[in-house]
C-alpha cells in the first residue's frame, strides 16, 4: 500500500519567543524539522509532504528536497492547523495510507512509525498516544473543578496521526465545507482523530506512542529536548 507523511512545519512558533520560527532552530546540529523529515525518509514511508509557512516556500523547497528525496511536494500552509493539513492532502494524488505528523515533534521514531503502519493493516483510523501520567481535571468557564475522569481512560495524543486516506480525506472535505457554510459553529479543531470522529462514524483507535515524543513548544522544551537527544546518542 502506497503510503504518504504529511509533516506540518508551518507554525510561527510564538510562544518559543525567538526571531526564528521554531521548526527551525537548531537541534543536535540539526533544524528542529531536519529530525522528524529524516525520520520518516529512512522508514518504510513511501513519499513526503512536506507543508511550511508561504513565505518559507522557495528557501525550504529548495533546501529539503535536495536533503530527502522522499519529499514529493511542498506547499503553503493555512491560518489553522487544520488548514494546513487539508493543504498536504490535497496535495496528495493519490494513496492508501497517510501519516498526519506535527514538524514540532522530532523525536519519532522508526519503532513509532513501524507500529503505524502495522496498526493500518487492521485499523482504519488510529493516533499514537500515551496513558497519561496526571491526574486530569475538567473546569467550568471559572477555573473551578468538576469532574476527575479516570486516570486509566485518559491519554494524551501525540503524531503521527494515521488514516485511511480516503476517509480522511473525505472527512477534512466535510469540515472545510462547514466551515465554508458557516455550519462549524465555535468547535475548536485541534487534531486530525477529532475531524475524523466529527464526520464520520469510524472509531480511532490509540496505539502506543513514546513519553520521548514530545512537541517543542517553549524554550523549555528545547532543554528537554536536548537532553533525550543527547540520551539517544549515548545509547547508540
Amino acid at each position: 500500500m502506497y503510503t504518504v507523511a504529511v509533516v506540518l512545519a508551518g507554525g510561527s512558533g510564538s510562544r518559543m519567543g525567538t526571531r526564528i520560527r521554531k521548526q527551525y532552530l537548531d537541534l543536535g546540529g540539526h533544524p528542529l524539522i531536519w529530525h522528524s523529515l529524516n525520520a520518516f525518509q529512512e522508514s518504510d514511508v513511501d513519499e513526503i509532504v512536506l507543508v511550511c509557512a508561504a513565505d518559507d516556500l522557495d528557501e525550504v523547497r529548495a533546501e529539503y528536497t535536495a536533503l530527502f528525496d522522499k519529499i514529493g511536494a511542498v506547499v503553503p500552509g493555512g491560518r489553522e492547523r487544520y488548514h494546513s493539513v487539508y493543504a498536504g492532502l490535497c496535495a496528495i494524488d493519490a494513496c492508501d495510507r497517510v501519516l498526519i505528523h506535527d514538524g514540532a515533534r522530532p523525536f519519532v521514531s522508526a519503532e513509532i512509525i513501524d507500529r503505524c503502519l502495522k496498526a493500518l493493516e487492521k485499523e482504519d483510523a488510529c493516533v499514537t498516544a500515551m496513558p497519561s501520567k496526571d491526574t486530569v481535571k475538567i473546569v467550568d468557564d471559572s477555573g473551578y473543578a468538576v469532574s476527575t475522569p479516570d486516570r486509566t481512560r485518559v491519554w494524551n495524543v501525540q503524531t503521527p496521526q494515521c488514516f485511511r486516506f480516503p476517509l480522511v480525506k473525505k472527512a477534512y472535505d466535510a469540515l472545510i465545507e462547514a466551515e465554508r457554510n458557516g455550519t462549524l459553529g465555535d468547535v475548536h479543531v485541534t487534531d486530525d482523530a477529532m475531524v475524523v470522529e466529527m464526520f464520520t462514524d469510524t472509531r480511532v483507535r490509540m496505539i502506543e506512542g513514546s513519553y520521548d515524543n514530545i512537541k517543542i513548544t517553549t524554550p523549555e522544551d528545547m532543554t528537554v529536548g536536548s537532553a533525550i537527544l543527547n540520551k539517544a546518542l549515548t545509547q547508540n
